[in-house]
């Protein structure tokens, strides 16, 4: 096996742990959740709750992804296009997604406050985007470059304002101390 491929199979490999990483960083606060039995504070939008206007968005999202999937495989017999079109679509998600965790910074800026960040979310953030853009580098796509790059970026964003407004200790267990 060739150095370069071996390099490309490391970074890729990398892309997969981080990417399945980042997809599980809820977990924990999955676990405060529980513990506190309070949503308070938590982000919604990596979570399916069973509230009627998330339910109603979700549904709109995959009333979306069920038309675009129409359009790739129905409208655009072509295979190139098609793989075209499909970077396109695929990169416009991927940096919405990256770009999500900045809806609430108005909030952290008005309340001084990171609470409804999640820390382990941001390091998983970081790992995954920076490995799919060196991934993409070494592959030299730019629809994995350019759709990545903002997850750094976004991450960058909320490790500073982790750093401008620490976030507290939670309150009950200052309580069990006492």
């Amino acid at each position: 096996m060739e150095a370069g491929g071996f390099l490309d199979s490391l970074i890729y490999g990398a892309c997969v742990v981080f990417t399945l990483g980042m997809f599980s960083a809820g977990l924990s606060d999955l676990r405060h959740m529980r513990m506190t039995r309070s949503v308070d504070n938590v982000q919604f939008l990596p979570f399916l709750t069973t509230e009627r206007v998330v339910l109603l968005q979700t549904a709109t999202l995959l009333g979306v992804l069920l038309l675009g999937y129409g359009y790739f495989w129905l409208l655009v017999p072509n295979p190139e296009a098609r793989l075209q079109q499909l970077g396109l679509f695929c990169s416009v998600f991927t940096i919405s997604m990256y770009l999500s965790p900045l809806a609430d910074l108005a909030k952290v800026i008005q309340t001084k406050s990171t609470q409804c960040l999640s820390y382990p979310l941001t390091i998983a953030t970081l790992l995954t985007s920076a490995s799919w853009c060196l991934y993409g580098f070494r592959l030299r796509d730019p629809y994995i470059m350019v759709s990545n790059f903002p997850g750094i970026v976004t991450s960058f964003i909320r490790f500073w304002l982790f750093w401008k407004y620490p976030q507290e200790q939670d309150r009950n267990y200052w309580l069990l101390q006492t």
